[in-house]
């Protein structure tokens, strides 16, 4: 039950590896004003798709906010009950949680969290919260806290859409200083799932691929590398 307290904030997750395109921006805009600990806005709550930066962007504000703290981040794709939650944020320096969509249907969870909210928002501490769905969608949410989270800054993320996918390829390219021709982003972009760590997943194995072999990155290679990855099951 306690082993989300082990999982510390990902330092690949920051503001500087953000890849930001049209469905975004606005999300890290808002990301950097709470990671700012001069700005007073101290609310943020973002939503959209899976796989779409909403984890990169709240670790992104955990390791800004409390770079040497484990405890002001918490998905709740873990498992912990009431009292581990109130817990866990005991002492934070900030109220960082993923995945509200996934709290479960017990009235206990929805106290304590609405508790620990009005505890940091009250007190002027940050507070970041995102989820699938918009704050009036959420199902297991005290319904002051779903009122509450549309008084601050308020974001959808998703960069499912082609052109920010294929930016988001540039970026991974470029990172990796290597060139990667038009038609194997074009393959990429229509074999890979929408999914933005898919996206980067598929890359990851053909630039993995170019290296073993010494090959530079061409379609023919690109399908060796999807073959591989269909053959061992991990097809993005």
């Amino acid at each position: 039950m306690q082993q989300f307290f082990d999982f510390p904030i990902t330092p690949a997750y920051s503001f500087d590896s953000f890849v930001v395109c049209d469905g975004n921006a606005a999300a890290l805009q808002f990301a950097r004003r709470i990671a700012d600990s001069s700005d007073a806005e101290n609310l943020l709550y973002l939503h959209g798709p899976a796989g779409s930066g909403k984890t990169h962007l709240l670790q992104s504000i955990a390791h800004s906010l409390c770079p040497a703290e484990t405890a002001c981040y918490l998905s709740c794709r873990d498992r912990f009950s009431a009292q581990e939650l109130v817990a866990h944020f005991n002492g934070a320096s900030a109220l960082v949680v993923d995945d509200l969509h996934l709290l479960p249907d017990e009235a206990s969870l929805r106290a304590a969290l609405w508790q620990v909210f009005n505890d940091f928002y009250a007190s002027g501490r940050k507070v970041a919260l995102a989820g699938l769905l918009p704050p009036r969608e959420l199902p297991h949410l005290d319904d002051h806290l779903i009122s509450r989270l549309l008084w601050g800054l308020v974001a959808r993320v998703d960069a499912s859409d082609d052109h920010s996918r294929r930016m988001i390829l540039k970026k991974i390219a470029d990172d990796r200083q290597v060139r990667v021709p038009d038609d194997v982003v074009d393959y990429i972009l229509m074999t890979a799932s929408r999914e933005v760590g898919a996206l980067i997943e598929t890359f990851e194995a053909l630039f993995r691929l170019s290296m073993a072999e010494q090959r530079r990155i061409t379609l023919p290679l690109a399908r060796q590398s999807r073959e591989q990855m269909v053959s061992r099951g991990a097809t993005p």
